[in-house]
């Protein structure tokens, strides 16, 4: 029989209802009884987080890692709330300790990818991201983020690569097609970007291309056509 009043179960139920405020405040009569109380001390960063303040949260926090600063709960809030200070240095220091006990948490990894992408160190990033695709490869987070990073660092043809890999994963993701799209348009090839801006892989490409050179017509009205016949075949 479930307790209903446990408080990590009466805790739960604010989260989920998004009562941050009340959450806030049940955390700090359960600190009042125990200043050390590790679920409470959690929590309070937890709520302080969801209710936008930051700085508070990240006092919580520093509570919990003084007790404990491996604590991977506390470190993952503490790195969300910095991210939103943007105080990256601090983000790349959060991932480190989280990357000390766990150095294939692809989380913390991709954390400090986007850390170093903010700090415009673009090349660091894509290695933090390769560690990531190590280790799981359809990993969509760091195959998007490290198509940013290969774009500033002018690796369009390498970023195009990954924005195709991460469309194949996931093709609900429309914005990827008009990134995509962009990085051609910084090569110069005006067929090819328009074929992205409408969703088409790299694999498909070359024969639409083909069939336009064969019935001697644009890119353009070959990919209208060719959709038309696809539309009429599926009637």
């Amino acid at each position: 029989m479930v307790n209903l009043l446990d408080p990590s179960i009466i805790i739960t139920r604010m989260y989920e209802s998004g009562k941050f405020s009340d959450m806030l405040n049940y955390c700090s009569k359960l600190l009042e009884k125990n200043p050390n109380d590790l679920m409470a001390l959690q929590n309070s960063a937890l709520s302080l987080l969801n209710l936008e303040k930051f700085s508070e949260a990240i006092s919580f926090c520093d509570k919990v890692l003084k007790q404990n600063k491996f604590d991977n709960y506390a470190l993952i809030i503490k790195i969300h709330a910095l991210e939103n200070l943007r105080k990256y240095n601090e983000v790349l220091s959060c991932s480190e300790s989280i990357l000390a006990k766990n150095k294939d948490d692809t989380w913390a990894l991709n954390s400090s990818g986007l850390a170093l992408n903010a700090l415009s160190k673009f090349k660091e990033a894509v290695e933090f991201y390769d560690k990531t695709l190590k280790i799981d490869d359809k990993n969509i987070t760091a195959l998007m983020n490290k198509a940013i990073s290969l774009s500033f660092l002018g690796e369009h043809r390498k970023s195009i690569e990954c924005y195709d890999r991460t469309q194949i994963i996931d093709p609900s993701l429309k914005e990827l097609a008009i990134a995509k799209s962009r990085e051609y348009e910084k090569l110069g090839l005006e067929d090819e970007a328009f074929l992205a801006a409408q969703g088409v892989l790299i694999k498909d490409m070359e024969k639409i291309k083909s069939d336009a050179k064969d019935n001697r017509c644009s890119v353009f009205h070959q990919f209208c056509q060719s959709e038309f016949e696809e539309k009429e075949l599926k009637k």
